[in-house]
């Protein structure tokens, strides 16, 4: 029998067996060597230039992206006929964690490998690729993605820059403003959107060089120093007709089935980037000392510790994952096909929901990391001497790239109701069975003989608390929900943390059986203690949306509903939490 592979958005209707899903314990030894390497070239070749990067040193940028070249890490997606070596989700994703060890150094590194290259891989004509992509494969070339304008972001259909056919029929002629561009200081090659006759949104290949392109001065920014961030003006500037990228009229398929991607590997990158915060976290409270004792040993210490090692798990589940899951789907695809990369991207496509919550959930959880960070400094956090401070101004673009995550949050529920009206989810039936389990509630006992039972209980009722709210939405609102942005907001909210859990507890039951007595005490802490928070989101959010869609017998209804769907028996959370914070205090590190 053919394995099953989940749908996007699936998981809220369907139950995984723990067997099916990837986790960081299922790493080859082969992804354990290129993440080694990755980390080894951070430590030696990026962390002892930081001060001189964030001072914007671009020599040092560019250097390290050749050496990146050299060591192979800016090929991991390119198709391997052309020296690529065409890698797994699950390693790319590892690569780009170990990144973020780096600093701004990740910004200029995931922005060449993912918008700015992807663009040339999945859409490229075989000239365009044979003459540009072992420039981009070496790091000769940065690559850089030009999408934004002052008047656009999140809406980047409504774009302004414009392309005319130059009389002779050779070039295209590009003028507008894109703003915000990373690595547009030495960049050599840019993804540039424009309409042509103003109508027809498409995606052009300009080169630095071209005639009439210009690079406007680095933006003067709160974090991210030392990555490169400029307007790119064009002023008739002078592109080859066989420079457009993909078709006339169809680059918003590029802009968005690429920024998948993106929003997918910014979940890897912060996740590295709150592993290597935690570090320095947990290191500071086993040094400083107040009251006579190193404040690591202070329950109000343990506590942020605690918080911050549950949310990195949930995050570090999510992300393996989604990976693992990606690269099920396509690796049905057979290599060669002449629409590989069509069918490529659509199955890209198929988890955007699963992508957008990822950047999401992962941006959030180092924002709460970064935070505690420089709490547990004190003083000393908000001073630029010690790493907490610019650890705080780094992670603030996170919530704002690859789309706002208020744009992001909108995609995760509107993608999915999408699927469900067009058949591809039988969202509407389960949501029947889910309003029939909210008027006739189950007494079935819990077999606590089993591992995780109770948190896998809980996932069921928020799973069934989650089709309540959202089938009372699509009632009363029917298609006009997808104006009701606050309801919106709080089915997404939802959505992001059922899907968390469900990752944490799945890892957890998948390797329980296979590791020691101490790990399983880890796990057991671990899930306890982000089921427990868990619980409580979706219970806020699913009472806020009951309160925005119903009134009367109906809101009574769904608030009786939440009241019982997102109850759990936490017992034993104080010393799962302080479990938690001693691991971490003595390994000085993320525990998993």
């Amino acid at each position: 029998m053919a394995e099953r592979i989940l749908k996007g958005g699936e998981y809220l209707i369907a139950e995984t067996a723990a067997e099916e899903i990837i986790t960081p314990e299922d790493f080859t030894d082969e992804q354990k060597q290129i993440a080694e390497t990755s980390e080894q070239f951070v430590t030696n070749e990026i962390i002892p230039h930081t001060e001189a990067i964030d001072h914007q040193e671009f020599d040092i940028v560019v250097q390290g992206m050749r050496k990146c070249g050299e060591l192979g890490l800016l090929m991991t997606d390119a198709p391997e006929e052309y020296g690529g070596l065409d890698l797994d989700k699950v390693t790319g994703m590892l690569i780009a964690e170990k990144i973020a060890l780096s600093g701004s150094f990740a910004v200029t590194f995931t922005a060449h490998t993912g918008i700015g290259m992807l663009p040339l891989i999945y859409y490229g004509t075989r000239e365009q690729k044979e003459k540009y992509l072992e420039k981009l494969m070496t790091g000769e070339w940065v690559a850089a993605y030009c999408l934004t304008e002052p008047e656009s972001g999140s809406d980047a259909l409504s774009a302004r820059a414009t392309a005319t056919l130059s009389p002779d029929g050779k070039h295209y002629l590009l003028n507008g403003t894109k703003q915000f561009i990373t690595n547009a200081g030495f960049a050599e090659l840019f993804t540039v959107f424009a309409k042509i006759d103003k109508e027809h949104f498409t995606a052009f290949l300009v080169e630095r060089g071209y005639e009439g392109v210009s690079v406007g001065a680095e933006e003067k920014k709160l974090g991210i120093k030392g990555s490169s961030t400029c307007p790119v003006v064009l002023e008739d500037a002078k592109v080859p007709v066989e420079n457009v990228l993909g078709e006339i009229g169809k680059g918003h398929k590029i802009a968005f089935n690429v920024l998948n991607e993106a929003r997918f590997k910014l979940g890897a990158v912060v996740n590295g980037a709150a592993k290597g915060a935690f570090a320095v976290g947990v290191q500071y409270a086993n040094e400083r000392k107040q009251f006579g004792r190193t404040i690591g040993s202070f329950g109000a210490i343990q506590d942020k510790i605690a918080d911050m090692t549950a949310e990195l798990y949930a995050s570090d589940s999510l992300i393996y994952r989604l990976a693992g899951l990606m690269d099920q789907r396509l690796s049905g695809i057979e290599k060669g096909t002449e629409n590989y990369y069509e069918l490529y991207q659509k199955g890209v496509e198929e988890y955007a929901a699963e992508c957008a919550i990822a950047k999401v959930f992962c941006s959030d959880m180092l924002a709460l990391v970064v935070d505690e960070v420089v709490q547990i400094h004190g003083g000393y956090g908000f001073v630029s001497e010690y790493p907490a401070e610019r650890f705080y101004r780094d992670e603030r673009i996170n919530r704002i790239f690859e789309g706002t995550n208020e744009v992001n949050r909108l995609i995760i529920p509107g993608g999915i109701l999408r699927k469900a009206m067009k058949g591809e989810l039988p969202l509407q039936a389960e949501a029947m069975k889910a309003f029939e389990a909210l008027m006739n509630p189950s007494f079935e006992e819990i077999d606590e003989s089993l591992p995780f039972a109770r948190e896998k209980t809980l996932l069921k009722n928020l799973k069934t608390l989650f089709l309540v709210v959202s089938g009372a939405a699509v009632q009363k609102y029917m298609d006009k929900l997808q104006n009701e942005q606050e309801i919106l907001l709080a089915l997404a909210n939802m959505a992001i943390q059922i899907f968390a859990l469900e990752c944490a507890v799945l890892r957890a039951e998948k390797n329980f059986s296979r590791t020691s007595d101490k790990k399983k005490e880890l796990f057991r802490a671990a899930v306890k203690t982000f089921a427990f928070t868990a619980a409580e989101r979706v219970g806020t959010e699913a009472r806020k949306c009951a309160f925005f869609v119903e009134e009367g017998d109906g809101l009574a209804m769904i608030l009786s509903g939440a009241r019982r769907f997102t109850k759990y028996d936490a017992t034993g959370l104080l010393e799962a939490r302080r479990t938690l914070a001693r691991a971490a205090l003595e390994t000085e590190r993320y525990i998993f």
